[in-house]
């Protein structure tokens, strides 16, 4: 569904995505984990053509994307959602404007059938009567709910998360997991979710690539990341304040000073 070769993005100095390949086969849930700084959002943002890679293939069910115009990308995101990390609902909207907005700004829909679309998507993620209500109002699990109902009434084949499960309470957390896996079994949707949160990622995915220094460094099943014998992941995915990545940033900040 997703193929990504050779991918290079640079910020002034900064490498920060370094000849990255990856690949998401159709209907997987596929977890990316690593430090802040990596490149995880970066890769999410080049997908749906917020940001455009320096160099590299990026193909989304075996269409190339990067030489798209964007009245061309524009079609394709209506076929990609994007749950952002803080909901990035609109604050003078409610939350039936928020989540029917791409299907009143982009579709020739007539009211009923936005509102019908509306009703059925924030129930899919467990809301009811809460269309009149403003984001201020909202706590940030609920708002992140909104973010997904938003993304589903555009009935999308493939779903970004940025940090689903990121500022809310474990159980909220829990409930965003379930969500996840629930798009995936009914909806069959294709998911790419970037998180630091190692138990969302045993929970929710498929598999699970680490990135480091701009590349993916593994890239397998829950259980093959969890025993994987790389140095890096194991400091990573235990939590270690000492091992290789810290030995690595300490290198890098002696040398700036």
């Amino acid at each position: 569904m997703i193929e990504i070769r050779n991918l290079y993005k640079v910020f002034g100095p900064q490498m920060v995505l370094n000849n990255l390949s990856l690949t998401v086969r159709r209907g997987e849930t596929k977890a990316i984990i690593g430090r802040s700084g990596v490149g995880k959002s970066v890769l999410l943002k080049n997908i749906v053509g917020l940001i455009r890679p320096d160099s590299g293939s990026i193909k989304v069910n075996g269409v190339e994307v990067t030489n798209l115009n964007e009245k061309e990308y524009d079609k394709l995101r209506m076929e990609i959602g994007m749950v952002f990390q803080s909901g990035a609902l609109f604050d003078s909207m409610s939350v039936g404007e928020n989540v029917g907005f791409v299907l009143n700004e982009f579709m020739n829909l007539d009211k009923k059938t936005v509102k019908d679309k509306v009703h059925d998507s924030l129930a899919l993620v467990g809301l009811k009567d809460v269309e009149n209500l403003m984001p201020s109002q909202l706590s940030g699990g609920m708002k992140k709910r909104v973010s997904l109902a938003r993304v589903l009434c555009m009935e999308p084949h493939i779903i970004l998360y940025d940090e689903p499960t990121s500022e809310i309470d474990p159980i909220t957390a829990a409930a965003i997991n379930h969500l996840i896996i629930e798009m995936r079994d009914k909806l069959k949707v294709t998911s790419i979710v970037v998180t630091h949160d190692m138990n969302s990622a045993y929970k929710i995915a498929d598999s699970i690539a680490m990135f480091y220094k701009g590349q993916v460094i593994a890239d397998g099943k829950p259980d093959e990341i969890k025993h994987s014998k790389h140095p890096v992941v194991q400091q990573f995915i235990h939590g270690h304040a000492h091992g290789p990545i810290t030995e690595d940033e300490s290198l890098i900040f002696g040398h700036v000073k």
